[in-house]
C-alpha cells in the first residue's frame, strides 16, 4: 500500500469489520514473552528518535511502554480477560427501559495508538433477563481497551449486550474526542465524535427519543 493510501485510510476512519481483527496466532505467546519483545521493538523506537536510553529518566521507558500496551491499554484483546456478564431473572417483571449513562470510554485509536476519550450511554428494555448494572461498565471498557475505531467499538458492545440479554432491544450511543484529530493533522481542539447503533423497539422513533431524553443533558459534559 502506497504512503498516501494509509494516510487517506487512517484519516476517514475505516474499519473492515465488526470484530477486531487478529491474527489466528494472536495469543500464542504469554503476556511475559509479548512484553519482552515489545519492550525490545520499542528500544529500538526510541533510539531511532535520538533518544538516550541511558539516562536515568529513559532507561525503564521501554518495559513501561509494553507492560502498558499488555497489561493495561490493550487487555482487552485477550478473550481470557472478558468479563461474565452475569444475568437474573427478570422476576419483577421490569419492562420499561434501563440506561446506564456517563459510561467511561478510555480507548485508543488503530490508525495512530492515539488515545480516544469520551463517555457512553447504553439502554436496554428487559424480557426475561436483566443484567448486573456494572457489568455493562465492566464490557465497555473490556471492548475500549484495544485498538479501536469507534464504530466498531459502538457495534461491538451492542451485539454482545443482545446475545447476553436475549433482546435486540439495545440501543448504544458514544460520544469522544480523538486525539488523532486534536493533536494531529487538522489539530481541532473542540470537535468530538457521536455514534449511535441500535436495534428492536429503538428502531421505532418514540423509543429512540425517549433514550435521547434521558441523557440529553450528558452528552457534551
Amino acid at each position: 500500500m502506497k504512503k498516501d493510501e494509509i494516510e487517506l485510510l487512517g484519516d476517514n476512519h475505516v474499519f473492515t469489520s465488526v470484530a477486531t481483527p487478529l491474527r489466528v496466532d494472536a495469543f500464542d505467546k504469554s503476556d511475559d514473552e509479548k512484553i519482552e519483545n515489545i519492550q525490545n521493538y520499542f528500544e529500538k523506537i526510541m533510539e531511532e528518535l535520538g533518544l538516550d536510553l541511558t539516562d536515568d529518566s529513559l532507561s525503564g521507558t521501554p518495559y513501561r511502554v509494553a507492560k502498558m500496551y499488555v497489561k493495561e491499554l490493550f487487555y482487552g484483546l485477550d478473550p481470557k480477560n472478558k468479563p461474565q456478564l452475569s444475568v437474573f431473572e427478570n422476576k419483577y417483571g421490569y419492562k420499561k427501559m434501563l440506561v446506564e449513562q456517563n459510561i467511561t470510554i478510555d480507548s485508543s485509536c488503530e490508525h495512530h495508538f492515539l488515545p480516544i476519550t469520551g463517555f457512553a450511554h447504553v439502554a436496554y428494555i428487559p424480557k426475561d433477563k436483566v443484567v448486573g448494572l456494572s457489568k455493562i461498565n465492566r464490557l465497555v471498557d473490556y471492548y475500549a481497551h484495544r485498538p479501536q475505531v469507534q464504530e466498531r467499538l459502538c457495534l461491538q458492545i451492542l451485539k454482545d449486550l443482545q446475545e447476553t440479554l436475549e433482546t435486540e432491544d439495545v440501543i448504544v450511543l458514544m460520544s469522544a474526542k480523538h486525539l488523532c484529530v486534536s493533536s494531529r493533522g487538522i489539530k481541532d481542539k473542540s470537535s468530538f465524535t457521536t455514534t449511535i447503533e441500535y436495534g428492536g423497539s429503538f428502531k421505532k422513533t418514540e423509543y429512540r427519543n425517549e433514550f435521547f431524553e434521558c441523557i440529553k443533558n450528558k452528552i457534551n459534559e
